[in-house]
């Protein structure tokens, strides 16, 4: 092996050795602990997600009274999705209503012409009047009459009319129904479901009773049939068992009571009325009620209709209507209070409550169609399990991105989705699958999810901002600061900071003008001049710490300094007037040039004419043969750094922020050997050589023809069609084009940099041939009495730009007169310079 690969190998064995050292200080308890963070940093919202499924199938497992109240919520919200179905045509409501209740009033305006309405002359009616009526529909065919009226007393007409009753139930028995109440009634040995049965003499008739009773669920509706109010009276419905348990735990005796337990478990209503009616109704335990739609969704006849002759022979047509149809009167009457929470009541599409002789319709319907919808999964627990799956399935899936409008369209998307397969097995096959609470655990895990990501968030950006607003004098830090919105304010801040400052105890700062990622540019006052005349101060940022660097940067900065010195002897370029550093930030103070922006002059006026536009060329070309001439290459010509100067009407070229000395000498034989290194420029503006980084004088040139273009055409540089081999296409938009100047700036902006003027001279040389008479002057420049904008002058002199120091100079440089003559015999900075680029 060579020496040089073994001395290699040696000084690297060092390195593992120190790595192997430095790893070997970390005890198991900070790998753990730097585990721990790291997994929480990745993993809380997980976690967080975790802990709300969790949560909500331990409450399924329990079966806690929240989670029935959600899942009733929901089965209404799909019944009203879903919209009123056409009801059964063979069950129909014999309604007792307003307009029933009222014919007492006729009778007593004409009780001899209305005798037949003695029977419902006022509430209670006599029992004669249900009579009547059951007659009248068993006559008609009826299938069934059921009665929601309690006749838990004897009549308050006398015995006449319970005997008058009790006949016709007699004869009519097997298809009539009588209500009975199984509300739980509290007793001294505990809660029994003691019945309100119809008096002895009308229960003796043989006629079918059945309860009129349902729960309500926690959200206050009713969602189930009767039988399953029935069903949870079982350990009170008179069974052996029942009665023995009840027995012991009171340690009283039932029959000293005188309680004696029914032979037979009662019925519903509904079952009692499908049996009086001899029609098959499922044996097997059904539990919900299949709602059709809101009141009056079943058809209704009021109650006196059926005792006038006259109606019920025309238009009852002698009761044709009630033929082969169940028959159920009860009240619809507002006045009567039997209205109750269900599906299709008291929402917002829905205000209205539910009669109950409505609702027992509806669960006649269900029974006969064996329509109630099933739970599909009854067990509490497998509820438990299915909520947990389905909740970490999409937390993990919302886990796999960072970005919170994906995390949140997941958690959304498994909501919708869960919510349309619920909706859709409940409409389609009546099956009702667990949604409410798995809905709310996932709006609550999205919730969580969302509140504090968006807390951590909020916390991170304050954290940096308050690390930013520390450093909001750093290039770098500004330069960030510059790209986000929401912390543009500290740029304010910070300038209004910076407004009344005294530079080197002489420059006082009056506004800021603009600023970029390296520096500000501010509007000051002279106070050691008379009359405290306004100038520019340009402030250059530095980017490095590096204390090397330093010196470099100061010849630079100086460098510059000479050159723009040199370059304002120019009457058409901004004077500078002195430089300084303070606290390693580098000040140009320059003149202040008084005039509109070119940018401004085209953006608020027409195109300018032919004739203006060869002005303005003849005005700029000479400046920049001057600046060509002190090896200077200014590659920012544009509308936004040319100014025409107020008091004459000249332009006076602004902006030198991308200038740098000229590393070669000028060859006095061929000035096109001018060379850069740094691609510095505007897109649109800037000729492809400067773009890759090789600019030359001819590069200003076609800047200058592009300015010219725009200013002749109106249209900005990126809207400017090309031809294939890269040439612009353009005079063709312009009236009466002058060929020859259309000519001259063509070959200014020709693609290939050889192909254009060699140098300012030839351009100004062949514009003074131009004959003007022939030049179109359709429209004329503004004048001179157009006000300074705002913005007037924003970038003129050299923008800010970035320099690597970390040092000061001691005092304000002052100009001499002389001054360029002894900055001549300065020493040439060093080759390896380092880039202004803004």
């Amino acid at each position: 092996m060579p020496n040089s690969e073994k001395f290699r190998l040696g000084k690297r064995s060092p390195k593992r050795s120190l790595h192997s050292d430095a790893t070997e200080t970390l005890t198991t308890k900070a790998r753990l602990a730097t585990w721990r963070q790291k997994a929480i940093a990745k993993h809380w919202r997980l976690a967080v997600s975790a802990v709300c499924m969790t949560l909500a199938a331990g409450a399924v497992s329990l079966d806690i009274g929240l989670v029935n109240l959600w899942e009733r919520q929901v089965q209404s919200l799909f019944f009203e999705v879903r919209g009123p179905v056409e009801s059964p045509d063979n069950i129909v409501i014999l309604a007792i209503d307003e307009e029933s209740l009222s014919q007492g009033q006729h009778y007593a305006a004409d009780p001899t012409r209305l005798a037949y309405l003695k029977p419902i002359e006022s509430w209670p009616w006599q029992r004669r009047a249900y009579a009547q009526v059951i007659e009248r529909l068993m006559d008609a065919g009826a299938q069934a009459v059921a009665i929601d009226v309690l006749f838990i007393a004897d009549s308050s007409y006398g015995d006449a009319d319970d005997e008058a009753f009790a006949e016709v139930l007699s004869r009519h028995s097997e298809r009539i129904v009588l209500a009975a109440d199984y509300s739980p009634q509290v007793r001294q040995y505990g809660v029994l479901s003691e019945p309100s049965l119809p008096i002895p003499l009308l229960e003796e008739t043989g006629v079918h009773i059945g309860s009129i009773n349902f729960r309500k669920e926690p959200n206050e509706q009713i969602h189930r049939l009767g039988q399953e109010f029935l069903r949870e009276l079982a350990l009170y419905d008179g069974s052996a068992d029942s009665v023995e348990a009840a027995a012991v735990a009171s340690e009283t005796s039932f029959e000293d009571d005188g309680y004696i337990a029914p032979e037979a478990p009662p019925l519903s209503f509904a079952q009692a009325t499908l049996k009086a009616a001899n029609i098959s109704y499922p044996e097997a335990p059904r539990e919900n009620i299949f709602f059709h739609g809101p009141r009056e969704t079943f058809k209704q006849v009021p109650f006196w209709q059926v005792i006038d002759d006259d109606l019920w022979r025309n238009h009852l047509r002698s009761g044709a209507a009630f033929k082969d149809k169940i028959v159920i009167i009860g009240t619809t009457a507002a006045v009567r209070r039997d209205f109750h929470e269900a599906p299709f009541s008291q929402s917002m599409q829905y205000p209205y409550p539910m009669a109950g002789v409505e609702i027992l319709a509806n669960t006649i319907a269900t029974l006969e169609k064996d329509l109630s919808p099933r739970r599909l999964v009854k067990n509490s627990g497998v509820n438990a399990i299915a909520v947990l799956s389905l909740g970490m399935a999409i937390a993990l899936l919302a886990h796999q991105t960072q970005k919170p409008v994906r995390r949140a369209l997941i958690i959304g998307g498994g909501i919708g989705a869960w919510t349309v397969i619920s909706y859709g097995a409940f409409v389609a096959a009546q099956t009702i699958l667990m949604t409410g609470t798995p809905v709310m655990a996932l709006a609550l895990m999205g919730l969580l999810d969302f509140g504090l990501g968006f807390g951590a968030d909020r916390l991170k950006r304050n954290r940096l901002r308050t690390t930013l607003a520390r450093y909001a004098t750093s290039p770098l830090v500004q330069e960030i600061i510059s790209q986000q919105d929401d912390f543009q304010d500290l740029l304010a801040l910070n300038r209004a900071d910076i407004i009344g400052t005294v530079l080197r105890d002489r420059y006082q700062i009056l506004e800021v003008l603009g600023a970029g990622g390296f520096g500000e540019t501010y509007r000051s006052k002279d106070t050691q001049r008379p009359g405290n005349p306004v100038c520019v101060v340009k402030q250059l940022k530095i980017v490095s710490d590096n204390p090397k660097s330093h010196h470099l940067a100061r010849r630079l900065f100086e460098a510059e300094a000479v050159v723009l010195g040199e370059l304002g002897e120019h009457d058409q370029i901004p004077r500078l007037l002195a430089y300084f550093e303070v606290q390693q930030t580098f000040y140009l103070v320059q003149e202040m040039i008084k005039g509109d922006l070119l940018r401004d002059v085209l953006s608020r006026s027409r195109p300018l004419s032919q004739k203006a536009v060869a002005n303005m060329l003849r005005d700029l070309l000479p400046v920049i043969r001057f600046v060509h001439s002190r090896g200077v290459i200014h590659r920012d010509i544009k509308p936004s750094n040319i100014i025409r100067r107020k008091h004459d009407g000249r332009y006076v070229l602004i902006d030198f922020g991308a200038v740098k000395t000229i590393s070669n000498k000028l060859n006095e034989a061929d000035e096109t050997r001018l060379t850069s290194t740094v691609g510095i420029g505007t897109q649109g503006y800037m000729p492809s050589e400067q773009s890759a980084g090789m600019p030359t004088i001819r590069s200003d040139i076609y800047a200058l023809g592009i300015t010219a273009i725009e200013a002749l055409t109106g249209k900005p540089p990126h809207a400017l069609k090309r031809s294939d081999d890269g040439e612009i296409i353009w005079s063709h938009t312009v009236d009466d084009m002058s060929p020859t100047l259309s000519k001259i700036i063509n070959k200014m902006v020709r693609f290939d940099f050889n192909n254009r003027y060699e140098n300012s001279d030839r351009v100004i040389e062949d514009l003074s041939r131009l004959d003007d008479e022939q030049l179109t002057d359709c429209s004329s420049m503004p004048n001179n009495d157009y006000p300074i904008n705002a913005g007037e002058t924003l970038n003129q002199g050299t923008r800010p730009g970035v320099i690597d120091t970390n040092s000061a100079l001691e005092n304000t440089q002052i100009l001499p007169e002389n001054w360029i003559n002894d900055a001549k015999t300065c020493e040439e900075p060093p080759s390896e310079e380092v880039s202004d680029e803004a």
